[in-house]
Protein backbone atom coordinates (compact mmCIF):
# COMPACT_ATOMS: atom_id res chain seq x y z
CA UNK A 1 0.00 0.00 0.00
CA UNK A 2 1.31 3.37 -0.64
CA UNK A 3 0.67 6.36 1.56
CA UNK A 4 1.60 10.49 1.12
CA UNK A 5 3.62 11.87 3.70
CA UNK A 6 2.02 14.79 4.71
CA UNK A 7 5.17 16.84 5.69
CA UNK A 8 7.32 16.50 2.30
CA UNK A 9 4.30 15.80 -0.18
CA UNK A 10 6.32 12.24 -1.53
CA UNK A 11 4.91 9.12 -1.39
CA UNK A 12 6.55 6.15 0.34
CA UNK A 13 5.96 2.81 1.12
CA UNK A 14 3.53 1.42 4.45
CA UNK A 15 3.22 -2.51 5.04
CA UNK A 16 -0.48 -3.30 5.97
CA UNK A 17 0.14 -3.69 9.77
CA UNK A 18 -1.75 -6.44 11.32
CA UNK A 19 -4.40 -4.12 12.92
CA UNK A 20 -5.28 -2.87 9.22
CA UNK A 21 -5.45 -6.73 7.83
CA UNK A 22 -7.43 -7.78 11.09
CA UNK A 23 -10.22 -4.82 9.90
CA UNK A 24 -10.16 -6.13 6.65
CA UNK A 25 -10.88 -9.41 7.29
CA UNK A 26 -13.37 -8.30 9.99
CA UNK A 27 -15.56 -6.25 7.28
CA UNK A 28 -15.41 -8.93 4.37
CA UNK A 29 -16.43 -11.65 7.18
CA UNK A 30 -19.15 -9.08 8.50
CA UNK A 31 -19.79 -7.14 5.17
CA UNK A 32 -23.24 -5.16 4.89
CA UNK A 33 -23.72 -5.58 1.13
CA UNK A 34 -25.00 -9.12 0.80
CA UNK A 35 -23.21 -9.92 -2.72
CA UNK A 36 -25.22 -13.38 -3.05
CA UNK A 37 -28.70 -12.65 -2.00
CA UNK A 38 -31.41 -14.99 -2.38
CA UNK A 39 -34.93 -13.63 -2.84
CA UNK A 40 -37.76 -15.73 -0.60
CA UNK A 41 -40.54 -17.62 -2.52
CA UNK A 42 -44.10 -16.74 -2.20
CA UNK A 43 -43.29 -12.92 -1.77
CA UNK A 44 -44.22 -10.20 -3.93
CA UNK A 45 -41.35 -8.37 -3.80
CA UNK A 46 -39.88 -6.40 -6.74
CA UNK A 47 -36.49 -6.55 -8.05
CA UNK A 48 -34.36 -4.57 -10.94
CA UNK A 49 -33.77 -7.89 -11.84
CA UNK A 50 -37.29 -8.75 -12.26
CA UNK A 51 -39.26 -6.10 -12.75
CA UNK A 52 -43.17 -6.12 -12.79
CA UNK A 53 -44.67 -6.18 -16.59
CA UNK A 54 -45.59 -2.86 -18.10
CA UNK A 55 -49.24 -4.06 -18.38
CA UNK A 56 -49.53 -6.12 -15.36
CA UNK A 57 -53.48 -6.54 -14.86
CA UNK A 58 -53.05 -6.72 -11.06
CA UNK A 59 -51.68 -3.09 -10.89
CA UNK A 60 -54.49 -2.05 -12.98
CA UNK A 61 -57.89 0.13 -11.63
CA UNK A 62 -59.75 -1.11 -14.42
CA UNK A 63 -63.76 -0.26 -14.74
CA UNK A 64 -66.48 -0.64 -17.01
CA UNK A 65 -66.98 1.31 -19.86
CA UNK A 66 -70.80 2.08 -19.83
CA UNK A 67 -70.13 3.26 -16.08
CA UNK A 68 -67.65 5.98 -17.73
CA UNK A 69 -68.92 9.66 -18.28
CA UNK A 70 -69.23 9.98 -22.31
CA UNK A 71 -66.37 11.89 -22.20
CA UNK A 72 -64.27 8.97 -21.01
CA UNK A 73 -65.92 6.48 -23.54
CA UNK A 74 -65.30 8.71 -26.51
CA UNK A 75 -61.39 8.77 -25.81
CA UNK A 76 -61.50 5.53 -25.20
CA UNK A 77 -63.33 4.76 -28.55
CA UNK A 78 -60.67 6.78 -30.04
CA UNK A 79 -57.95 4.41 -28.38
CA UNK A 80 -59.88 1.56 -30.69
CA UNK A 81 -58.92 2.94 -33.87
CA UNK A 82 -55.51 4.03 -32.87
CA UNK A 83 -55.01 0.57 -31.59
CA UNK A 84 -55.95 -0.77 -35.07
CA UNK A 85 -53.83 1.66 -36.92
CA UNK A 86 -50.91 0.84 -34.31
CA UNK A 87 -50.33 -2.37 -35.42
CA UNK A 88 -50.94 -2.26 -39.04
CA UNK A 89 -48.12 -0.10 -38.90
CA UNK A 90 -46.22 -2.60 -36.57
CA UNK A 91 -46.60 -5.47 -38.88
CA UNK A 92 -45.60 -3.03 -42.16
CA UNK A 93 -42.74 -2.03 -39.29
CA UNK A 94 -41.79 -6.11 -39.42
CA UNK A 95 -42.30 -6.77 -43.15
CA UNK A 96 -40.37 -3.89 -43.94
CA UNK A 97 -37.39 -5.15 -42.41
CA UNK A 98 -37.38 -8.59 -43.02
CA UNK A 99 -37.64 -7.27 -46.75
CA UNK A 100 -33.99 -5.92 -46.50
CA UNK A 101 -35.63 -2.18 -45.93
CA UNK A 102 -37.20 -1.94 -49.44
CA UNK A 103 -40.61 -0.19 -49.37
CA UNK A 104 -43.05 -1.67 -51.95
CA UNK A 105 -46.52 -0.26 -52.79
CA UNK A 106 -48.12 -1.90 -50.01
CA UNK A 107 -46.04 -1.08 -47.58
CA UNK A 108 -45.69 2.62 -48.85
CA UNK A 109 -49.49 2.63 -48.76
CA UNK A 110 -49.68 1.34 -45.23
CA UNK A 111 -46.85 3.75 -43.80
CA UNK A 112 -48.41 6.70 -45.25
CA UNK A 113 -51.84 6.05 -43.79
CA UNK A 114 -50.54 5.92 -40.44
CA UNK A 115 -48.80 8.87 -40.32
CA UNK A 116 -51.55 10.42 -42.26
CA UNK A 117 -53.82 8.76 -38.88
CA UNK A 118 -51.66 10.52 -36.66
CA UNK A 119 -51.54 14.08 -37.95
CA UNK A 120 -55.57 14.05 -38.24
CA UNK A 121 -56.87 12.09 -35.30
CA UNK A 122 -54.00 10.92 -32.81
CA UNK A 123 -52.55 15.36 -32.49
CA UNK A 124 -56.14 16.13 -32.12
CA UNK A 125 -57.33 13.30 -29.23
CA UNK A 126 -53.93 14.17 -27.54
CA UNK A 127 -54.96 18.12 -27.24
CA UNK A 128 -58.55 17.22 -26.83
CA UNK A 129 -57.48 15.70 -23.41
CA UNK A 130 -54.45 18.45 -22.43
CA UNK A 131 -56.98 21.33 -23.15
CA UNK A 132 -59.29 20.97 -20.65
CA UNK A 133 -59.42 17.10 -18.63
CA UNK A 134 -55.90 17.01 -18.04
CA UNK A 135 -56.29 20.16 -16.14
CA UNK A 136 -59.21 19.41 -14.05
CA UNK A 137 -57.68 15.77 -12.98
CA UNK A 138 -54.10 17.47 -11.99
CA UNK A 139 -55.88 19.30 -9.67
CA UNK A 140 -58.33 16.72 -8.70
CA UNK A 141 -55.36 13.91 -8.02
CA UNK A 142 -53.69 16.81 -6.04
CA UNK A 143 -56.71 17.04 -4.03
CA UNK A 144 -56.90 13.59 -3.17
CA UNK A 145 -53.09 13.06 -2.71
CA UNK A 146 -52.34 11.19 -5.86
CA UNK A 147 -48.98 13.12 -6.55
CA UNK A 148 -45.37 12.33 -6.33
CA UNK A 149 -44.15 12.46 -2.11
CA UNK A 150 -40.20 14.00 -3.90
CA UNK A 151 -39.63 17.70 -4.80
CA UNK A 152 -41.10 17.32 -8.18
CA UNK A 153 -44.22 16.43 -6.82
CA UNK A 154 -45.31 15.17 -10.11
CA UNK A 155 -48.65 13.57 -11.20
CA UNK A 156 -49.47 11.10 -13.76
CA UNK A 157 -50.62 13.77 -15.67
CA UNK A 158 -46.61 14.87 -16.47
CA UNK A 159 -46.16 11.59 -17.23
CA UNK A 160 -49.00 11.62 -19.91
CA UNK A 161 -48.16 14.72 -21.67
CA UNK A 162 -44.45 13.76 -21.51
CA UNK A 163 -46.11 10.38 -23.44
CA UNK A 164 -47.35 12.79 -25.92
CA UNK A 165 -44.34 14.92 -26.86
CA UNK A 166 -42.37 11.70 -27.60
CA UNK A 167 -45.11 10.49 -29.79
CA UNK A 168 -44.78 13.73 -32.33
CA UNK A 169 -40.91 13.16 -31.27
CA UNK A 170 -40.79 9.67 -32.68
CA UNK A 171 -43.43 10.00 -36.04
CA UNK A 172 -41.31 13.21 -37.12
CA UNK A 173 -38.11 11.01 -37.08
CA UNK A 174 -39.31 7.98 -37.71
CA UNK A 175 -41.08 10.18 -41.03
CA UNK A 176 -37.92 11.60 -41.80
CA UNK A 177 -35.55 8.59 -41.44
CA UNK A 178 -37.63 6.73 -44.33
CA UNK A 179 -37.61 9.41 -46.89
CA UNK A 180 -34.00 10.46 -46.13
CA UNK A 181 -33.25 6.61 -46.83
CA UNK A 182 -35.33 6.20 -49.73
CA UNK A 183 -33.18 8.65 -51.06
CA UNK A 184 -29.81 7.41 -50.34
CA UNK A 185 -28.02 5.76 -53.23
CA UNK A 186 -25.26 4.23 -50.95
CA UNK A 187 -26.20 0.42 -50.08
CA UNK A 188 -24.55 1.06 -46.46
CA UNK A 189 -25.57 4.28 -45.68
CA UNK A 190 -29.31 3.77 -46.92
CA UNK A 191 -29.45 0.15 -44.74
CA UNK A 192 -28.29 2.15 -41.75
CA UNK A 193 -30.67 4.96 -42.27
CA UNK A 194 -33.64 2.08 -42.47
CA UNK A 195 -33.02 0.35 -39.71
CA UNK A 196 -32.83 3.47 -37.64
CA UNK A 197 -36.25 4.16 -38.83
CA UNK A 198 -37.28 0.28 -38.12
CA UNK A 199 -36.16 0.88 -34.79
CA UNK A 200 -38.18 4.25 -33.98
CA UNK A 201 -40.77 3.36 -35.50
CA UNK A 202 -41.45 -0.08 -33.16
CA UNK A 203 -40.34 2.58 -30.18
CA UNK A 204 -43.15 4.70 -30.97
CA UNK A 205 -45.43 1.74 -31.51
CA UNK A 206 -44.83 0.32 -28.10
CA UNK A 207 -45.19 3.60 -26.60
CA UNK A 208 -48.48 4.26 -27.93
CA UNK A 209 -49.84 0.82 -26.95
CA UNK A 210 -48.37 1.42 -22.91
CA UNK A 211 -49.64 4.77 -23.13
CA UNK A 212 -53.51 3.59 -24.01
CA UNK A 213 -53.20 1.00 -21.41
CA UNK A 214 -52.56 3.16 -19.50
CA UNK A 215 -55.16 5.91 -20.02
CA UNK A 216 -57.82 2.72 -20.15
CA UNK A 217 -57.30 0.53 -17.38
CA UNK A 218 -56.12 3.30 -15.02
CA UNK A 219 -55.84 6.96 -15.54
CA UNK A 220 -59.74 6.51 -16.91
CA UNK A 221 -61.21 4.39 -14.14
CA UNK A 222 -59.37 6.83 -11.99
CA UNK A 223 -60.83 9.81 -13.48
CA UNK A 224 -64.40 8.46 -12.74
CA UNK A 225 -63.56 7.87 -9.43
CA UNK A 226 -62.12 11.75 -8.72
CA UNK A 227 -64.46 13.91 -10.75
CA UNK A 228 -67.50 15.43 -10.00
CA UNK A 229 -70.15 15.70 -12.20
CA UNK A 230 -70.09 19.67 -12.36
CA UNK A 231 -66.41 19.01 -13.37
CA UNK A 232 -67.38 16.50 -16.51
CA UNK A 233 -70.34 18.98 -17.07
CA UNK A 234 -67.18 21.61 -17.52
CA UNK A 235 -65.17 19.77 -19.73
CA UNK A 236 -68.30 18.40 -21.97
CA UNK A 237 -69.14 21.70 -22.32
CA UNK A 238 -65.85 23.05 -23.16
CA UNK A 239 -65.26 20.78 -25.94
CA UNK A 240 -68.78 21.65 -27.69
Amino acid sequence: MRIIDKKSGKRIGQKMTPDLKEYNKKMKDDDPIMRNVEKAENTSELSAMDPPSAYDKDRKIGGEFDQMDVFLQELMEDHKEVTKQTQAFDEALIAFKESGFVIDYNLNKVFNAFFVFFDEHILPHNQKEEKYYFRVLEHRLREDGEHGSNDSNYTAIELMEDDHVKFIQLATLTFNLLGLGNRLQDPQSRALTMDLAYNSGRELVELLRLHVFREDETLFPLSQKLLTADDFAYINESHK
